[in-house]
């Protein structure tokens, strides 16, 4: 059997320029990166303003595990289909972390004959946008550290800086650091801390940013701390923003690629959906909107995490809401959630299966309650059994919601036919009358309580008194109206990844919040979620490797 490395590589790919030409691109409307790749420039994307918006499909999936979803292989999958039987599809989705892509997890270019192109390039560096990121991050820092050094004329408290570096990497030793050691000429000592990229705020804000006006000024509501006052200090009083965006002027414009089979796919962003919101850029996916009839955007992780923030937080700043859902389940991942170890899933097992579909139940009834109609894709896998498959179509149209198997990552798309049949059906249908549960919330604490309750299951919500103090003070300044971004583990509904399924009676624990006001939202840290992951014990760096002639080898 082929590796996902293996068919990309034997896959004949068009100039880029070919891809844009079915969007209605001229070679002028893009900046080449090489003859593959390429970004959109700012008047071609204002010149397809005037062009009416296509329809929206949002994927997303169960709760995620070590068995695999494959949420990616069946947006691109699911894409190609939409095309091969007619339809004008086009892909929004985030660019891949390094972290992931070194550590465990893997990239998120999709697998198998569903597979976005170049993959090799997409998953290591691109076109340099998180690298952009990673460096207006940490400039941010390094100005915040000069100005303690040259006589602090903002008087901010060395103990209360917020602003954290970042590193597009999994590395569990930078958490938490000392910075300024050396002497009177190293700067003022004090603690300090790395996340990952993509935790940063500056991903948050390039992802939410309408235009480099937008852009500017989100940066400059960034708080990065306090002064001696505890009064907020923001990135405005540094009058830093123009540095950081001017960092920032190629990365905000979005990533054009193509599929195996020639699908355009808008690559641009990469928000963890399990720390910040988990979407696609607004400019990346309103831009496939008035290009596309129909475009498939992904949100991460499950649909508690990046499907609920993309309705609540992308969808107002897209000014689009979803046509339709696709929740995307495995049988072995539901089999999990069942009570299966991960090396019992290859056998049947139907009593797990049934156990396990209480996961995906859950999220089908959320799902439902925004007023969006849903169907459920079985990416599957050759150990399936024709009944475990019949069983879980047979429990899902027992919730009055239509399943759909396909192979997309064996067959391209004639594994995925009957799956962009139905979905076609069900936006031609145009039956979506969007509404949020959490639509009325009256300021952070209703809304947390909302999502712990309403989306989770939770039967109550805690907070630490680090937490409770920090409500008082964001209603004082005025930052209570803000959409909640929760911050969980990606592994269960609660906030304790070994509680798998559909868990009930649990209590969500709030350690911390986060005001991240150039993002336009309040994180709010639940559990024991890290915003700087660590690599597990074989990361799969240890896999790769470069030949003599240039070739990857060992990436996925």
């Amino acid at each position: 059997m082929k590796t996902d490395i293996e068919i990309a590589q034997e896959s004949a790919m068009k100039p880029i320029q070919v891809i844009a030409e079915k969007l209605g691109f001229t070679l002028d409307d893009l900046e080449l990166y090489g003859k593959y790749k390429a970004k959109v420039t700012f008047p071609a994307m204002e010149r397809m303003q005037d062009r009416p918006l296509g329809k929206l499909l949002l994927v997303t999936s169960i709760n995620p595990t070590p068995a695999g979803e494959g949420k990616s292989t069946i947006t691109i999958g699911l894409a190609d289909s939409l095309r091969a039987i007619g339809k004008n599809a086009a892909i929004a989705l985030r660019e891949p972390s390094l972290g992931p892509v070194m550590g465990i997890k893997g990239g998120a270019t999709g697998g198998g004959y569903a597979q976005v192109l170049p993959m090799e390039d997409i998953n290591l560096h691109f076109t340099g946008d998180i690298h952009a990121i990673t460096t207006a991050n940490n400039a941010l820092s390094a100005l915040i550290d000069n100005h303690l050094q040259q006589g602090n004329a903002l008087a901010i408290d060395s103990r209360r800086i917020t602003w954290k570096r970042v590193v597009d990497l999994n590395d569990r030793a930078l958490r938490h650091v000392v910075l300024g050691l050396g002497g009177p000429m190293q700067g003022i000592p004090r603690e300090d801390g790395f996340d990952i990229t993509v935790a940063s705020e500056i991903m948050a804000i390039l992802c939410l940013a309408e235009n480099i006006h937008d852009l500017k000024a989100r940066l400059q509501r960034i708080v990065l701390g306090r002064n001696t006052k505890k009064e907020p200090v923001t990135v405005g009083d540094l009058h830093a923003q123009g540095a950081l965006a001017l960092l920032l002027k190629d990365a905000i414009k979005p990533n054009l690629v193509q599929t195996i089979y020639g699908t355009p796919a808008f690559i641009h962003g990469g928000p963890f959906a399990n720390i910040a919101h988990g979407c696609n850029s607004i400019l990346a996916t309103r831009l496939a909107l008035h290009t596309a009839d129909i475009v498939l955007t992904e949100a991460g992780f499950g649909a508690d995490l990046g499907g609920e923030k993309f309705l609540d937080i992308a969808s107002p700043a897209l000014g689009k809401t979803p046509d339709g859902i696709v929740i995307v389940a495995t049988v072995r991942a539901l089999k999990m959630h069942g009570g299966l170890a991960k090396d019992q899933l290859t056998e049947e097992n139907l009593p797990a299966l049934r156990n396990g579909f209480a996961n995906l139940q859950k999220h089908i009834a959320n799902m439902r309650a925004y007023g969006v109609p849903v169907i459920v894709a079985v990416n599957k896998f050759a150990q399936d059994s024709a009944a475990e498959v019949a069983v879980l179509v047979e429990m899902c149209e027992a919730e009055g919601v239509r399943c759909v198997p396909a192979d997309v990552w064996g067959a391209g798309p004639r594994g995925g036919k009957a799956l962009a049949e139905a979905a076609a059906e069900m936006l031609d249908k145009g039956a979506a009358k969007f509404h949020s549960p959490l639509a009325g919330a009256a300021g952070i604490q209703d809304e947390i309580e909302r999502i712990a309750t309403l989306i989770y299951g939770a039967q109550k919500v805690s907070y630490s008194d680090k937490a409770k103090k920090q409500l008082k003070d964001f209603e004082k300044q005025g930052w209570d109206a803000l959409p909640v971004c929760m911050a969980k583990t990606q592994y269960s509904l609660s906030d304790d990844p070994q509680l798998l399924g559909a868990p009930r009676g649990f209590t969500l624990h709030i350690r911390e919040l986060v005001p991240k006001l150039g993002a336009g939202f309040i994180v709010v840290l639940t559990g024991n979620v890290m915003t700087m992951p660590g690599l597990p014990k074989k990361p799969a760096a240890l896999n790769m490797d470069l030949t003599d002639d240039g070739r990857a080898v060992g990436l996925f």
